[in-house]
């Protein structure tokens, strides 16, 4: 389960005031709008082998989710567009499994080239579009590769450029990218059997949306395998504005069988095939599985079903033989909390993120030993970069903020920490392979995300999207009106630690008291209240005359395992007990109206909504419930488990943890919604809390979204409806 932020992610400095006459109102209308109110925002930034250029998707201005494949000139700034979506696409139907994998990355209303690869001769990309592979060159020129009926899926360039590399028909394919006949690498994929592709809950859950990796000299594969058989089988009806789709879809609910799982190393023509020993309980995680430098092994990470080790197994590609090279355990009462920020390095020695001191921190394990090379009460949050020759490792974490993301530079020789971008900020940072050239995406709550090349010492080189709010921004007409972000701790629910929150006010009068929009998430693996740039939805709310408020309970990331422990086989205890405390502290303001505080959340959020209202009548005078999960038995096995435990173990949890259990104390007006085409929570979540208010003949308003996914939430009707409900039972603007 993802976060659905009603603000986007990253985060300047303050806006010069324009005259407010001329400030035109901003409507939802113009929010849902091309283009983008954040301006032009470059997406999957990567630079060519030789630097020599920078290579990004940018959307059209015409239409915010059409992507284009663009290049920019290292040297002299220039850009221009390298690959045209409508010119060279089929505009064929992408296959179903190619719109659940977009689902499953959160781009599923994105169009055009959402995905590409360099070859290593830094001469051409390969660009996967409509469902077929184009070879793209870097003087504009493009050809098509595959014609494949039913499209093809995760597409590669080898890491030395011999193969293009794809899954067909749930197969393994692979042809030379000079040009030649594809060869089909496996062929058992049929039915319930799958090669090269990750299983739903390592897409949606696990953060891994590989299945098949080639190592770095072109000679082998590891392919993953997995078969479906076991998962239980659930009918799901997607149900659209002209009709009705009926899947039968393999769905991993809590306490019931996950995929079976097996990898495989053969070489790139399919020969020397070896099955990698993973050990003799089949009911594990394949976590990650990455090379070693040379290519001599594979090291792979093996987690349990209950989330609570992951061996780190070396295996041998030619044999398949696997041997422990150390366990990683979680602490008491917690998980293990999966992560790519690690790196083997070339003296053999790995660098390892791990939360065993109680916070995430970047230890080293060489020799055998553990080392220790960062450490406090803070948290790395990525590993971004390696410099071996020069001893440095660089690595995004919060150690001067909790709110705020730096990149920061370790000597590994000294111990020494250095912060290489500036205070003020949240950032995001890519580098290239040598850790010379580094691309920084920084924002905050009044500047959209900028991006810059910077240099080894994080001095900024060149800008590559100043995306300066004057002139013909986007945002530049509503530039006056902007309300800053202020923000504030509160001590949680038993008194143990500080709960940080955020807020934008109206221009307030003397006198006059304001509703509160206060949204909320509530769940792990997402931290809201931070200092970046947020969707101007709020700013539109605000100027409606509603408080936004937005506070982080304990269970939500990067405060430390303690934090985030807190909800260990008890969802729906204290982040609902903490989002009171938020509520009372609001109560407290003398221009917040006390009558009016109304709460909103989707996903783990609408589930939250549906908890804090059972649980403190009275306290909010409205909540919206999207897409909640109302019982945890209908949810997946990895995201679910992870926190609850397995419900065959732990039924009691799970009994309590239901987002209604009485619903006789649903006495605030509720609006629930949800989209009919949702594969990831299921409308049966929505449902089944319709059912039980309707038994205890309790009044609620509900809105269903015809052929929309768990991403409804992005719909402009949503909102209108959302509007229209608070307006009705609590209304806005000051009184």
């Amino acid at each position: 389960m993802h976060k659905w932020f009603i603000a986007a992610a990253l985060a300047t400095t303050g806006f010069a005031a324009v005259g407010e006459a001329q400030t035109p109102p901003l409507s939802l209308e113009r929010v849902f709008a091309a283009p983008d109110l954040a301006g032009p925002q470059p997406r999957a930034l990567k630079l060519s082998p030789d630097g020599a250029l920078l290579t990004f998707l940018r959307a059209r201005a015409d239409d915010k989710d059409r992507l284009d494949l663009w290049a920019r000139d290292t040297r002299t700034g220039a850009e221009r567009m390298l690959v045209d979506s409508l010119k060279i696409g089929t505009g064929a139907a992408l296959s179903e499994a190619e719109k659940m994998q977009r689902e499953r990355a959160r781009i599923g209303a994105l169009k055009g080239i959402v995905a590409y690869d360099w070859a290593a001769d830094g001469r051409s990309l390969l660009v996967p579009l409509d469902g077929d592979l184009y070879l793209a060159t870097i003087d504009g020129q493009a050809r098509r590769i595959t014609d494949v009926p039913g499209g093809v899926l995760n597409a590669n360039v080898s890491p030395r450029g011999g193969f293009v590399s794809y899954v067909r028909d749930q197969n393994v394919w692979v042809q030379p990218l000079a040009g030649g006949a594809a060869r089909a690498l496996t062929g058992e994929g049929r039915d319930t059997v799958h090669f090269g592709e990750a299983e739903f809950v390592a897409q949606e859950e696990m953060h891994r949306t590989d299945g098949y990796w080639w190592s770095p000299d072109d000679r082998y594969l590891a392919v993953e395998r997995f078969d479906e058989a076991p998962v239980k089988v659930f009918t799901r009806a997607a149900i659209g504005a002209t009709g009705t789709n009926i899947y039968e879809q393999r769905y991993p609910a809590a306490g019931t069988p996950n995929v079976l799982v097996d990898l495989y190393v053969m070489r790139a023509d399919g020969s020397g095939k070896v099955k990698v020993d993973l050990g003799g309980d089949p009911d594990i995680y394949l976590a990650r599985v990455d090379w070693l430098p040379d290519g001599s092994a594979l090291l792979v990470q093996r987690e349990n079903r209950a989330q609570t080790k992951i061996d780190v197994l070396r295996v041998d590609p030619a044999t398949g033989k696997s041997t422990i090279l150390f366990t990683e355990n979680a602490r008491a009462k917690s998980w293990i909390n999966l992560s790519d920020s690690y790196r083997l390095m070339e003296d053999g020695s790995l660098l390892w993120r791990s939360e065993r001191d109680g916070f995430a921190h970047l230890w080293r394990l060489k020799d055998g030993r553990w080392t220790q090379l960062t450490k406090g009460a803070w948290v790395v949050t990525g590993l971004v970069a390696v410099d071996e020759p020069k001893g440095r490792v660089y690595f995004l974490a919060n150690k001067d903020d909790v709110l705020e993301q730096h990149l920061y530079a370790l000597d590994l020789k000294r111990g020494a920490i250095t912060r290489l971008t500036e205070r003020g900020w949240y950032n995001s940072v890519t580098a290239d392979g040598t850790a010379q050239h580094f691309l920084v995406t920084r924002s905050n709550p009044a500047q959209p995300p900028q991006t810059y090349l910077a240099d080894a010492d994080g001095k900024r080189v060149a800008w590559i999207n100043e995306n300066r709010v004057e002139g013909a921004h986007p945002y530049a007409p509503y530039l006056s009106a902007h309300r800053p972000m202020q923000y504030g701790t509160i001590k949680a629910a038993d008194g143990s630690t500080d709960l940080y929150w955020q807020m934008v006010t109206p221009k307030l009068e003397p006198g006059k008291r304001y509703p509160v929009f206060f949204q909320h998430y509530g769940g792990p693996g997402s931290q809201g209240v931070a200092r970046n740039w947020k969707n101007p939805l709020i700013q539109h709310l605000v100027g409606k005359g509603w408080i936004y408020f937005e506070l982080d309970n304990r269970g939500s990331p990067n405060r430390g395992v303690d934090f985030e422990s807190a909800i260990w086989h008890a969802m729906g205890t204290v982040e609902v007990a903490d989002q009171r405390k938020g509520a009372d502290y609001l109560k407290t303001l003398a221009f917040v109206d006390p009558a009016r505080v109304a709460t909103f959340g989707w996903s783990y959020g609408g589930y939250m909504s549906l908890k804090m209202i059972e649980a403190d009548q009275r306290v909010y005078a409205a909540a919206v419930s999207g897409a909640p999960v109302s019982d945890w038995h209908l949810y997946d096995t990895h995201y679910t488990e992870r926190y609850m435990g397995d419900p065959r173990v732990d039924g009691v949890a799970y009994d309590a943890s239901r987002a209604v259990i009485d619903p006789k104390k649903i006495v605030m007006p509720l609006l629930l919604m949800h989209g009919m085409a949702d594969d990831n929570v299921f409308l049966d979540n929505s449902t089944k809390v319709a059912a039980e208010l309707q038994a205890a003949n309790m009044p609620f308003d509900m809105m269903l979204y015809p052929g929309k996914t768990h991403s409804a939430s992005r719909d402009i009707h949503v909102w209108t409806t959302i509007e229209r409900f608070l307006e009705q039972h609590v209304g806005s603007g000051a009184k």
